[in-house]
């Protein structure tokens, strides 16, 4: 009960926003005491709220959803997403932008996922007392204070190349009569290294002005096998040229000891915690509630990015230099204007996993080889450009071949999309004459999944995909079958075949 204590305590005496005082002993004491604010909320509710129910806004591919443009002063005091978007890690792909008092440049610039705790433009739930996301990651929640003088401004823009179909949104707030002068402001900046720079410290954070530090969120893509958190954290605080706070390993400075365990707390939590072989994600997070960070000038926070590495010889060391791939967000408070950061790196550019499209069902109809059964485009709502190719024998021994071309050598992990429903049969599935895997397409209701056909390995030229029905479901109608693409996921440490294909073969 103190550590919630001190969080509810700190929420209201740190922006001096609520009129209550709140004892030591109960957080919700001082609820009962009268608030000097209004209670605002913008949100994606239909405005013909008494008769529709499609509450949430669509974002076009490369477009800005304005979420808010409120007149303060005020303070937010809750954030919720939930959002409906077919591309894989779309968090990572879905900017958030917070401007206060009409500043040109944003006070926050996140991906959503790493906003919200989580990396990699992954869907994970996270227990902390300023971030809650649930519903198995969909469900995105922020309480830190974020209080403001004159406006604040709050995007999203979806950097994909297809539309957001929905994004539902809460931003409740409070509209106050006036804000105390020792009022900060909340600021939240993302950065990456792909790979981290030999030579020097991964940096943090590079403020200029007065405030406190409260957290850091670190995400990190295994190049090699091995532990990357041998590296210690650095502060140096108002241009000191020595760290007035050092640090002694990375799991250390995210309050574990002997490696990542996986666990969540109001302060620190691992919601990923593998950390050990090549291709390996891991997300942390460590909020300095009751131990902000304090600066008068200024403040540069670094982190080492050294582990243990084990060579092609045989030979290991324990404590060097990692190109891993490092990204993560910095939170702190300050008061305005705030140093400009560089520029956010476009969104295909900040994932780990780059997805390559091979062929598009409905397109490759024209060029498919088959059996003597029809072959014809469908529509298919969630299937690419809502079609599909459509496959329909009767009986159990029909075959389809479609052909499809790599541009460049590839590895990376290969994804059947396509539909199950209550009349899809059983298919052998062959790449280039090798099976990869044996898939049945029956479900009790329709739907376009994704199936795993394992790390392949691509040479440049023509290919060919190949279906053989081998039977099908006893609960199915039927032997149908219908592809909408097959994809590629690449990593960026895994450009050329010259990574080890047995030890992705792992993952």
């Amino acid at each position: 009960m103190l550590r919630i204590s001190f969080f509810a305590s700190f929420l209201l005496s740190f922006a001096s926003i609520a009129a209550a005082q709140v004892s030591p002993g109960n957080p919700l004491s001082g609820l009962e005491k009268l608030k000097n604010y209004e209670s605002r909320r913008e949100s994606s509710c239909n405005p013909d709220w008494k008769n529709a129910n499609s509450d949430n806004r669509p974002i076009p591919a490369g477009e800005t959803l304005i979420l808010a443009d409120l007149e303060g002063p005020g303070a937010i005091a809750h954030i919720w997403f939930t959002i409906s978007h077919r591309v894989k890690n779309y968090s990572r792909l879905l900017t958030l932008r917070i401007y206060w008092d009409g500043e040109e440049h944003p006070s926050v610039e996140c991906p959503i996922g790493d906003f919200f705790g989580i990396g990699h433009g992954v869907d994970r739930m996270l227990n902390s007392l300023p971030i809650q996301v649930s519903s198995l990651g969909r469900g995105r929640n922020c309480y830190w204070p974020m209080p403001f003088r004159k406006s604040a401004k709050i995007t999203i823009t979806n950097e994909s190349d297809i539309p957001c179909r929905a994004f539902f949104y809460y931003i409740d707030w409070q509209k106050h009569p006036s804000l105390p002068d020792d009022t900060a402001y909340f600021h939240a900046m993302y950065r990456q290294e792909f790979p981290c720079k030999m030579g020097q410290n991964y940096l943090l954070a590079d403020i200029e002005g007065r405030g406190h530090y409260v957290g850091t969120v670190q995400s990190v893509v295994n190049i090699s096998d091995g532990w990357y958190g041998e590296g210690d954290d650095f502060f140096f605080i108002d241009g000191e040229t020595e760290p007035r706070l050092r640090g002694t390993g990375t799991e250390d400075y995210f309050c574990d000891g002997w490696g990542f365990w996986p666990q969540q707390g109001p302060f620190y939590g691992m919601p990923m915690a593998d950390c050990r072989k090549a291709g390996d994600l891991t997300s942390v997070y460590r909020f300095h509630i009751p131990d902000p960070v304090t600066f008068k000038k200024s403040l540069r926070v670094e982190i080492e990015h050294k582990g243990s590495q084990t060579f092609p010889n045989g030979q290991r060391n324990g404590f060097i230099e990692r190109d891993d791939l490092m990204s993560s967000v910095a939170y702190w408070y300050q008061t305005e204007p705030h140093k400009r950061w560089p520029a956010l790196p476009p969104g295909p550019e900040r994932l780990p996993i780059r997805e390559k499209v091979l062929l598009v069902g409905y397109k490759a109809v024209p060029e498919a080889k088959h059996s003597d059964a029809p072959l014809n485009v469908q529509k298919l709502a969630g299937a690419t450009d809502n079609k599909q190719l459509h496959f329909l024998p009767t009986e159990g021994k029909a075959w389809l071949e479609i052909p499809f071309r790599a541009e460049r050598e590839s590895i990376g992990n290969m994804t059947l999309r396509a539909c199950h429903a209550r009349d899809y049969g059983i298919y052998r599935v062959l790449l280039d004459g090798k099976p990869v895997g044996t898939l049945d397409f029956y479900s009790s209701k329709l739907d376009v999944l994704d199936k795993k056909l394992g790390w392949r390995e691509l040479s440049p030229g023509e290919h060919v995909l190949r279906f053989e029905c081998i039977g099908k479901n006893p609960d199915s109608a039927g032997y149908l079958l219908g592809i909408d693409a097959l994809t590629l996921e690449i990593p960026v440490y895994a450009r050329s075949s010259k990574v080890d294909l047995r030890t992705l073969q792992k993952k």
